[in-house]
Protein backbone atom coordinates (compact mmCIF):
# COMPACT_ATOMS: atom_id res chain seq x y z
CA UNK A 1 0.00 0.00 0.00
CA UNK A 2 1.18 3.32 -1.09
CA UNK A 3 1.80 6.06 1.72
CA UNK A 4 0.85 9.64 0.70
CA UNK A 5 2.41 12.41 1.95
CA UNK A 6 -0.17 13.82 4.03
CA UNK A 7 -0.21 17.72 3.33
CA UNK A 8 -0.12 20.53 6.27
CA UNK A 9 -2.77 22.82 5.78
CA UNK A 10 -1.14 26.51 5.17
CA UNK A 11 -0.78 28.73 8.52
CA UNK A 12 -3.48 31.77 8.54
CA UNK A 13 -1.67 34.86 7.33
CA UNK A 14 -0.96 36.96 9.91
CA UNK A 15 -2.34 40.31 10.32
CA UNK A 16 0.91 41.37 9.89
CA UNK A 17 1.77 40.16 6.30
CA UNK A 18 -2.11 41.77 5.20
CA UNK A 19 -1.58 45.37 4.90
CA UNK A 20 -4.48 47.36 5.91
CA UNK A 21 -6.79 48.16 2.80
CA UNK A 22 -9.83 49.14 4.18
CA UNK A 23 -10.27 53.11 5.65
CA UNK A 24 -13.54 54.17 6.63
CA UNK A 25 -12.40 57.40 7.83
CA UNK A 26 -9.71 58.07 4.97
CA UNK A 27 -6.36 57.27 4.48
CA UNK A 28 -3.87 58.38 7.56
CA UNK A 29 -1.41 60.80 6.48
CA UNK A 30 2.09 60.36 7.58
CA UNK A 31 2.91 63.90 6.74
CA UNK A 32 0.20 65.47 8.47
CA UNK A 33 1.87 67.26 11.64
CA UNK A 34 -0.96 67.54 14.18
CA UNK A 35 0.93 69.85 16.74
CA UNK A 36 2.02 72.55 13.94
CA UNK A 37 -1.75 72.42 13.13
CA UNK A 38 -2.46 72.63 16.63
CA UNK A 39 -0.08 75.80 16.96
CA UNK A 40 -1.29 77.64 13.98
CA UNK A 41 -4.90 77.21 15.79
CA UNK A 42 -3.60 78.99 19.18
CA UNK A 43 -2.10 81.66 17.63
CA UNK A 44 -5.40 82.43 15.73
CA UNK A 45 -7.52 82.35 19.15
CA UNK A 46 -4.80 84.35 20.87
CA UNK A 47 -6.40 87.31 19.15
CA UNK A 48 -9.70 86.91 20.56
CA UNK A 49 -11.09 88.61 23.74
CA UNK A 50 -9.93 86.13 26.54
CA UNK A 51 -8.63 83.32 23.76
CA UNK A 52 -12.66 82.67 23.28
CA UNK A 53 -13.78 82.65 19.86
CA UNK A 54 -17.48 83.81 18.69
CA UNK A 55 -19.23 82.54 15.47
CA UNK A 56 -18.01 85.70 14.00
CA UNK A 57 -14.24 84.61 14.47
CA UNK A 58 -14.65 81.40 13.23
CA UNK A 59 -13.69 82.01 9.69
CA UNK A 60 -10.75 82.83 11.24
CA UNK A 61 -10.51 79.63 13.09
CA UNK A 62 -11.66 77.13 10.08
CA UNK A 63 -8.59 78.24 7.92
CA UNK A 64 -6.04 78.11 10.25
CA UNK A 65 -7.39 74.47 10.72
CA UNK A 66 -7.07 74.23 6.74
CA UNK A 67 -10.91 74.07 6.23
CA UNK A 68 -12.96 75.60 4.02
CA UNK A 69 -14.44 79.01 5.17
CA UNK A 70 -17.97 77.50 5.63
CA UNK A 71 -17.29 74.50 8.04
CA UNK A 72 -16.98 77.39 10.60
CA UNK A 73 -20.75 76.74 11.98
CA UNK A 74 -19.31 73.24 11.76
CA UNK A 75 -16.50 73.60 13.47
CA UNK A 76 -18.36 76.04 16.03
CA UNK A 77 -21.13 73.51 16.81
CA UNK A 78 -18.76 70.92 16.91
CA UNK A 79 -16.76 72.49 19.91
CA UNK A 80 -20.60 72.93 21.97
CA UNK A 81 -20.19 76.83 20.84
CA UNK A 82 -24.25 76.84 20.23
CA UNK A 83 -24.79 76.24 23.83
CA UNK A 84 -22.63 78.52 25.70
CA UNK A 85 -22.55 81.82 22.66
CA UNK A 86 -18.48 81.13 22.12
CA UNK A 87 -15.58 78.50 22.58
CA UNK A 88 -12.76 78.29 24.23
CA UNK A 89 -9.06 77.81 22.73
CA UNK A 90 -8.64 74.05 24.83
CA UNK A 91 -11.84 73.01 24.45
CA UNK A 92 -11.56 73.44 20.51
CA UNK A 93 -8.00 72.27 20.55
CA UNK A 94 -9.31 68.80 22.57
CA UNK A 95 -11.91 68.56 20.27
CA UNK A 96 -10.07 68.80 16.43
CA UNK A 97 -7.13 67.30 18.19
CA UNK A 98 -9.29 64.30 18.21
CA UNK A 99 -10.63 64.72 14.66
CA UNK A 100 -7.40 64.98 13.35
CA UNK A 101 -6.52 61.59 15.52
CA UNK A 102 -9.29 59.96 14.05
CA UNK A 103 -10.49 61.03 10.82
CA UNK A 104 -8.20 61.58 7.82
CA UNK A 105 -10.12 62.86 5.12
CA UNK A 106 -12.43 65.90 4.90
CA UNK A 107 -15.51 63.50 4.17
CA UNK A 108 -14.75 61.66 7.52
CA UNK A 109 -14.16 65.26 9.16
CA UNK A 110 -16.91 67.04 8.13
CA UNK A 111 -19.21 63.81 9.06
CA UNK A 112 -17.42 63.82 12.76
CA UNK A 113 -18.33 67.40 12.91
CA UNK A 114 -22.41 67.46 12.23
CA UNK A 115 -23.42 63.90 13.42
CA UNK A 116 -24.94 63.59 16.96
CA UNK A 117 -22.72 61.64 19.44
CA UNK A 118 -23.42 57.72 18.85
CA UNK A 119 -23.89 57.87 15.11
CA UNK A 120 -21.82 57.44 12.36
CA UNK A 121 -24.12 58.80 9.83
CA UNK A 122 -26.20 62.28 9.32
CA UNK A 123 -29.78 62.54 9.36
CA UNK A 124 -31.52 65.54 7.81
CA UNK A 125 -31.17 68.50 10.85
CA UNK A 126 -27.76 67.79 11.14
CA UNK A 127 -27.07 70.29 8.09
CA UNK A 128 -29.27 72.65 9.66
CA UNK A 129 -26.53 75.00 11.37
CA UNK A 130 -24.49 74.45 8.52
CA UNK A 131 -26.69 75.78 6.39
CA UNK A 132 -28.33 78.46 8.49
CA UNK A 133 -24.50 80.30 8.28
CA UNK A 134 -24.46 80.18 5.09
CA UNK A 135 -27.83 81.88 4.57
CA UNK A 136 -27.03 84.53 7.01
CA UNK A 137 -23.33 85.17 5.78
CA UNK A 138 -22.52 84.27 2.32
CA UNK A 139 -22.83 87.38 -0.33
CA UNK A 140 -25.16 85.65 -3.07
CA UNK A 141 -27.77 85.59 -0.21
CA UNK A 142 -27.95 88.88 1.42
CA UNK A 143 -30.96 89.68 0.20
CA UNK A 144 -32.37 86.72 2.57
CA UNK A 145 -32.02 89.15 5.19
CA UNK A 146 -35.39 91.16 5.07
CA UNK A 147 -37.11 87.84 4.86
CA UNK A 148 -35.82 85.70 7.61
CA UNK A 149 -39.26 84.06 7.42
CA UNK A 150 -37.78 82.11 4.47
CA UNK A 151 -34.84 80.73 5.82
CA UNK A 152 -36.44 77.77 6.72
CA UNK A 153 -38.15 77.24 3.12
CA UNK A 154 -34.28 77.91 1.57
CA UNK A 155 -32.93 75.63 4.16
CA UNK A 156 -35.23 72.59 3.37
CA UNK A 157 -34.87 72.45 -0.15
CA UNK A 158 -31.40 72.51 0.10
CA UNK A 159 -31.49 69.94 2.14
CA UNK A 160 -33.94 67.33 0.32
CA UNK A 161 -31.05 68.36 -2.47
CA UNK A 162 -28.31 67.23 -0.39
CA UNK A 163 -30.47 63.93 0.10
CA UNK A 164 -31.52 63.19 -3.00
CA UNK A 165 -27.99 63.37 -4.53
CA UNK A 166 -25.25 62.35 -2.06
CA UNK A 167 -28.06 59.35 -0.36
CA UNK A 168 -27.35 57.26 -3.01
CA UNK A 169 -28.72 54.11 -0.43
CA UNK A 170 -32.05 56.03 -0.15
CA UNK A 171 -32.04 55.41 3.51
CA UNK A 172 -32.59 59.14 4.87
CA UNK A 173 -28.78 58.39 6.91
CA UNK A 174 -25.87 59.81 4.50
CA UNK A 175 -23.08 57.59 5.03
CA UNK A 176 -19.49 58.67 5.30
CA UNK A 177 -18.84 57.13 2.58
CA UNK A 178 -21.34 58.50 0.53
CA UNK A 179 -20.39 62.26 1.28
CA UNK A 180 -16.95 60.83 0.21
CA UNK A 181 -18.08 59.84 -3.34
CA UNK A 182 -20.13 62.65 -3.98
CA UNK A 183 -19.37 66.37 -5.09
CA UNK A 184 -21.15 68.18 -1.78
CA UNK A 185 -17.96 69.20 -0.12
CA UNK A 186 -16.31 70.35 -3.62
CA UNK A 187 -19.15 72.45 -4.04
CA UNK A 188 -18.93 73.89 -0.07
CA UNK A 189 -15.46 74.80 -0.97
CA UNK A 190 -17.13 76.89 -3.86
CA UNK A 191 -19.35 78.13 -1.59
CA UNK A 192 -16.08 80.71 -0.27
CA UNK A 193 -14.89 81.17 -3.80
CA UNK A 194 -17.99 82.12 -5.45
CA UNK A 195 -20.15 85.12 -4.32
CA UNK A 196 -22.96 84.14 -7.36
CA UNK A 197 -24.40 81.71 -5.32
CA UNK A 198 -26.83 81.10 -8.35
CA UNK A 199 -23.98 79.67 -10.07
CA UNK A 200 -24.36 76.62 -7.23
CA UNK A 201 -26.53 74.89 -9.36
CA UNK A 202 -25.96 71.17 -7.98
CA UNK A 203 -27.40 72.19 -4.39
CA UNK A 204 -27.51 75.76 -3.17
CA UNK A 205 -28.92 77.85 -5.80
CA UNK A 206 -31.47 80.65 -4.68
CA UNK A 207 -32.86 80.57 -8.05
CA UNK A 208 -33.56 77.16 -7.90
CA UNK A 209 -35.20 77.08 -4.50
CA UNK A 210 -37.44 79.84 -5.76
CA UNK A 211 -38.75 77.96 -8.56
CA UNK A 212 -39.30 75.21 -6.56
CA UNK A 213 -40.88 76.76 -3.93
CA UNK A 214 -43.48 79.10 -6.62
CA UNK A 215 -43.94 75.54 -7.73
CA UNK A 216 -45.37 74.43 -4.68
CA UNK A 217 -46.91 77.22 -3.94
CA UNK A 218 -49.21 77.07 -6.80
CA UNK A 219 -50.59 73.74 -5.83
CA UNK A 220 -50.78 74.32 -1.81
CA UNK A 221 -54.10 75.97 -2.04
CA UNK A 222 -55.20 76.60 1.51
CA UNK A 223 -50.72 77.25 2.50
CA UNK A 224 -50.63 74.36 4.78
CA UNK A 225 -47.37 73.37 3.68
CA UNK A 226 -49.10 69.76 2.36
CA UNK A 227 -50.53 68.77 -0.83
CA UNK A 228 -53.10 66.46 -1.63
CA UNK A 229 -53.72 64.11 -5.05
CA UNK A 230 -56.12 66.41 -6.81
CA UNK A 231 -53.12 69.19 -5.97
CA UNK A 232 -50.71 67.24 -7.30
CA UNK A 233 -52.77 65.77 -10.15
CA UNK A 234 -52.76 70.14 -11.22
CA UNK A 235 -48.98 70.19 -11.79
CA UNK A 236 -48.27 71.40 -15.16
CA UNK A 237 -51.78 71.68 -16.64
CA UNK A 238 -52.59 67.44 -15.49
CA UNK A 239 -49.56 66.40 -17.21
CA UNK A 240 -48.95 63.82 -15.06
CA UNK A 241 -51.30 60.16 -14.94
CA UNK A 242 -53.67 60.22 -11.75
CA UNK A 243 -52.08 56.24 -11.68
CA UNK A 244 -48.70 57.90 -11.66
CA UNK A 245 -49.71 60.22 -8.99
CA UNK A 246 -51.63 57.25 -6.59
CA UNK A 247 -48.45 56.00 -6.58
CA UNK A 248 -46.28 59.02 -5.27
CA UNK A 249 -48.94 58.95 -2.85
CA UNK A 250 -48.59 55.88 -1.86
CA UNK A 251 -45.52 55.64 -0.04
CA UNK A 252 -42.98 53.85 -2.65
CA UNK A 253 -40.66 57.09 -2.45
CA UNK A 254 -42.20 59.41 0.31
CA UNK A 255 -40.29 58.73 3.51
CA UNK A 256 -42.58 58.85 7.02
CA UNK A 257 -41.62 61.62 9.37
CA UNK A 258 -39.24 61.31 11.87
CA UNK A 259 -40.27 60.31 15.50
CA UNK A 260 -41.44 63.03 17.32
CA UNK A 261 -42.87 64.81 14.79
CA UNK A 262 -46.32 65.70 14.27
CA UNK A 263 -48.34 62.81 12.33
CA UNK A 264 -48.31 63.83 8.62
CA UNK A 265 -51.60 63.91 7.38
CA UNK A 266 -53.41 60.80 5.70
CA UNK A 267 -53.12 61.19 2.18
CA UNK A 268 -50.81 64.72 2.28
CA UNK A 269 -47.03 65.20 0.92
CA UNK A 270 -45.02 67.71 2.08
CA UNK A 271 -43.04 70.03 0.69
CA UNK A 272 -39.94 67.55 1.11
CA UNK A 273 -41.52 65.52 -0.61
CA UNK A 274 -42.51 68.04 -3.50
CA UNK A 275 -38.87 68.59 -4.10
CA UNK A 276 -37.76 65.07 -4.67
CA UNK A 277 -40.91 65.02 -7.15
CA UNK A 278 -40.17 68.25 -9.46
CA UNK A 279 -36.53 67.33 -9.67
CA UNK A 280 -37.49 64.07 -10.70
CA UNK A 281 -40.07 64.46 -12.73
CA UNK A 282 -38.23 67.67 -14.76
CA UNK A 283 -34.78 65.26 -15.22
CA UNK A 284 -35.43 61.76 -15.91
CA UNK A 285 -31.94 61.02 -16.46
CA UNK A 286 -30.25 61.30 -13.16
CA UNK A 287 -29.91 57.53 -11.19
CA UNK A 288 -32.31 58.61 -8.77
CA UNK A 289 -35.04 60.26 -10.73
CA UNK A 290 -34.44 56.56 -12.56
CA UNK A 291 -34.73 55.00 -9.13
CA UNK A 292 -38.08 57.22 -8.15
CA UNK A 293 -39.87 56.57 -11.03
CA UNK A 294 -39.05 52.60 -11.15
CA UNK A 295 -40.48 52.17 -7.85
CA UNK A 296 -43.26 54.04 -8.89
CA UNK A 297 -43.93 51.71 -11.44
CA UNK A 298 -42.83 48.93 -9.80
CA UNK A 299 -46.68 47.92 -8.26
CA UNK A 300 -45.51 44.66 -6.68
CA UNK A 301 -42.21 45.91 -5.24
CA UNK A 302 -40.32 42.75 -6.44
CA UNK A 303 -37.59 44.31 -8.18
CA UNK A 304 -38.99 44.35 -12.00
CA UNK A 305 -41.48 45.81 -14.25
CA UNK A 306 -43.87 43.48 -15.34
CA UNK A 307 -45.56 43.37 -19.02
CA UNK A 308 -48.80 44.10 -16.37
CA UNK A 309 -47.17 47.06 -14.92
CA UNK A 310 -46.77 48.44 -17.78
CA UNK A 311 -49.86 47.75 -19.36
CA UNK A 312 -51.51 49.10 -16.08
CA UNK A 313 -49.84 52.50 -16.85
CA UNK A 314 -50.02 52.53 -20.70
CA UNK A 315 -54.03 51.58 -20.51
CA UNK A 316 -54.21 55.74 -18.58
CA UNK A 317 -51.83 57.39 -21.85
CA UNK A 318 -54.27 55.50 -24.17
CA UNK A 319 -57.42 57.03 -22.72
CA UNK A 320 -55.81 60.49 -22.35
CA UNK A 321 -54.58 60.43 -26.11
CA UNK A 322 -58.08 59.12 -27.19
CA UNK A 323 -59.68 62.23 -25.71
CA UNK A 324 -56.73 64.71 -27.37
CA UNK A 325 -58.70 63.08 -30.97
CA UNK A 326 -54.84 61.19 -31.47
CA UNK A 327 -54.82 57.57 -32.04
CA UNK A 328 -52.92 55.95 -29.21
CA UNK A 329 -50.34 52.37 -30.37
CA UNK A 330 -52.00 49.73 -29.57
CA UNK A 331 -50.15 48.00 -26.28
CA UNK A 332 -48.26 45.00 -28.01
CA UNK A 333 -46.95 48.02 -30.54
CA UNK A 334 -46.10 49.99 -27.66
CA UNK A 335 -44.08 46.95 -25.61
CA UNK A 336 -41.95 46.32 -28.68
CA UNK A 337 -40.97 49.91 -29.30
CA UNK A 338 -39.79 49.56 -25.35
CA UNK A 339 -38.39 46.44 -25.33
CA UNK A 340 -36.45 47.37 -27.91
CA UNK A 341 -35.22 50.56 -26.72
CA UNK A 342 -34.50 49.58 -23.17
CA UNK A 343 -32.85 46.00 -24.70
CA UNK A 344 -33.60 43.91 -21.00
CA UNK A 345 -31.15 41.04 -20.02
CA UNK A 346 -33.96 38.95 -18.99
CA UNK A 347 -37.17 38.29 -21.43
CA UNK A 348 -40.34 39.51 -20.41
CA UNK A 349 -39.06 42.08 -17.19
CA UNK A 350 -37.82 45.42 -17.15
CA UNK A 351 -35.05 45.99 -14.14
CA UNK A 352 -33.52 49.29 -12.95
CA UNK A 353 -30.26 48.03 -14.04
CA UNK A 354 -31.69 48.09 -17.74
CA UNK A 355 -33.36 51.51 -17.41
CA UNK A 356 -29.89 52.66 -16.33
CA UNK A 357 -28.08 51.40 -19.06
CA UNK A 358 -30.71 52.44 -21.56
CA UNK A 359 -29.59 55.89 -21.41
CA UNK A 360 -33.31 56.55 -22.73
CA UNK A 361 -35.19 56.05 -19.68
CA UNK A 362 -36.67 59.53 -19.63
CA UNK A 363 -38.17 58.09 -23.00
CA UNK A 364 -39.65 54.93 -21.55
CA UNK A 365 -41.05 56.33 -18.36
CA UNK A 366 -42.60 59.79 -20.51
CA UNK A 367 -44.21 56.88 -22.87
CA UNK A 368 -46.26 55.68 -19.77
CA UNK A 369 -47.52 58.40 -17.47
CA UNK A 370 -46.80 61.74 -19.46
CA UNK A 371 -48.40 62.69 -22.23
CA UNK A 372 -47.20 65.70 -23.23
CA UNK A 373 -43.71 64.50 -22.38
CA UNK A 374 -44.37 61.55 -24.43
CA UNK A 375 -45.69 63.55 -27.41
CA UNK A 376 -42.80 65.70 -27.72
CA UNK A 377 -40.28 62.26 -27.50
CA UNK A 378 -42.51 61.57 -30.22
CA UNK A 379 -41.90 64.24 -32.47
CA UNK A 380 -38.34 63.52 -32.46
CA UNK A 381 -36.47 60.70 -34.16
CA UNK A 382 -34.85 58.55 -31.87
CA UNK A 383 -31.40 59.21 -33.28
CA UNK A 384 -31.68 62.48 -32.09
CA UNK A 385 -32.76 61.38 -28.67
CA UNK A 386 -29.82 59.55 -28.41
CA UNK A 387 -27.60 61.99 -29.69
CA UNK A 388 -28.85 64.04 -26.62
CA UNK A 389 -28.04 61.77 -24.17
CA UNK A 390 -24.60 61.53 -25.20
CA UNK A 391 -23.33 65.21 -24.35
CA UNK A 392 -21.29 64.32 -21.62
CA UNK A 393 -19.52 68.22 -21.46
CA UNK A 394 -20.69 71.03 -19.66
CA UNK A 395 -23.91 70.62 -20.93
CA UNK A 396 -26.71 72.05 -18.74
CA UNK A 397 -28.76 69.22 -17.07
CA UNK A 398 -32.37 68.67 -18.25
CA UNK A 399 -33.03 69.81 -14.56
CA UNK A 400 -30.76 73.07 -14.90
CA UNK A 401 -32.32 74.40 -18.35
CA UNK A 402 -35.93 73.51 -16.77
CA UNK A 403 -35.26 75.81 -13.80
CA UNK A 404 -33.56 78.54 -15.78
CA UNK A 405 -36.57 78.55 -18.18
CA UNK A 406 -38.65 78.93 -15.36
CA UNK A 407 -36.83 81.36 -13.37
CA UNK A 408 -37.32 83.13 -16.46
CA UNK A 409 -40.96 83.23 -16.47
CA UNK A 410 -41.01 83.65 -13.05
CA UNK A 411 -39.33 87.43 -13.43
CA UNK A 412 -41.02 88.44 -16.70
CA UNK A 413 -44.51 88.10 -14.96
CA UNK A 414 -42.80 90.21 -11.97
CA UNK A 415 -42.06 92.49 -14.33
CA UNK A 416 -45.39 92.54 -16.15
CA UNK A 417 -47.13 93.14 -12.99
CA UNK A 418 -45.16 95.87 -11.94
CA UNK A 419 -45.28 98.79 -14.57
CA UNK A 420 -42.97 101.61 -13.74
CA UNK A 421 -44.57 104.83 -13.22
CA UNK A 422 -43.99 106.32 -16.51
CA UNK A 423 -45.73 103.67 -18.37
CA UNK A 424 -42.85 101.58 -19.33
CA UNK A 425 -41.64 98.16 -18.08
CA UNK A 426 -37.29 98.85 -17.73
CA UNK A 427 -35.14 96.03 -18.00
CA UNK A 428 -34.64 94.53 -14.56
CA UNK A 429 -30.58 94.20 -13.08
CA UNK A 430 -30.02 90.67 -11.83
CA UNK A 431 -30.13 92.39 -8.35
CA UNK A 432 -33.21 94.18 -9.03
CA UNK A 433 -34.57 90.57 -10.04
CA UNK A 434 -33.71 89.20 -6.85
CA UNK A 435 -35.19 91.91 -5.41
CA UNK A 436 -38.51 91.79 -7.06
CA UNK A 437 -38.64 88.08 -6.91
CA UNK A 438 -38.23 88.51 -3.11
CA UNK A 439 -41.30 91.35 -2.87
CA UNK A 440 -43.62 89.21 -4.79
CA UNK A 441 -44.73 86.35 -4.46
CA UNK A 442 -42.55 85.90 -1.57
CA UNK A 443 -43.63 88.74 -0.15
CA UNK A 444 -47.33 87.75 -0.05
CA UNK A 445 -46.32 84.42 1.09
CA UNK A 446 -47.67 83.11 4.59
CA UNK A 447 -45.13 84.29 7.38
CA UNK A 448 -43.01 81.76 10.34
CA UNK A 449 -41.75 82.35 13.15
CA UNK A 450 -37.79 83.62 12.32
CA UNK A 451 -35.14 81.00 13.39
CA UNK A 452 -32.77 81.95 15.43
CA UNK A 453 -28.85 82.47 14.51
CA UNK A 454 -27.96 78.64 14.47
CA UNK A 455 -29.98 75.40 14.60
CA UNK A 456 -33.65 76.34 14.93
CA UNK A 457 -35.29 75.51 11.85
CA UNK A 458 -38.15 72.88 11.60
CA UNK A 459 -38.28 70.81 8.71
CA UNK A 460 -41.76 70.05 8.60
CA UNK A 461 -42.68 73.65 10.25
CA UNK A 462 -46.28 74.57 8.84
CA UNK A 463 -47.01 77.51 7.61
CA UNK A 464 -50.06 79.51 9.21
CA UNK A 465 -53.27 79.56 6.81
CA UNK A 466 -54.59 82.49 4.64
CA UNK A 467 -57.38 83.60 7.35
CA UNK A 468 -54.22 84.38 9.91
CA UNK A 469 -52.72 87.03 7.81
CA UNK A 470 -56.26 88.95 7.90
Amino acid sequence: QIQTKKEEPLPPASSQSIPTFHFPRGRPQNTLNIDAVITKIERTFAQFPHERATMENMGLVAKACGCPLYWKAPLFCGAGGERTGSVSVHKFVAMWRKILQNCHDDAAKFTHLLMNPGCNYLVQEDFVPFLQDVVNTHPGLSFLKEASEFHSRYITTVIQRIFYTVNRSWSGRITCAELRRSSFLQNVALLEEEADINQLTEYFSYEHFYVIYCKFWELDTDHDLLIDAQDLARHNDHAISSRMVDRIFSGAVTRPEPRGRKVQKEGKISYADFVWFLISEEDKKTPTSIEYWFRCMDLDGDGALSMFELEYFYEEQCRRLDSMAIEALPFEDCLCQMLDLVQPQSEGKITLSDLKRCRLAHVFFDTFFNVEKYLDHEQREQGSLLRESDCDGPELSDWEKYAAEEYDILVAEEAAGEPWEDGYEADLSPVEQKLSALRSPLAQRPCLEAPTALGAVDLYELACGDDDLQ
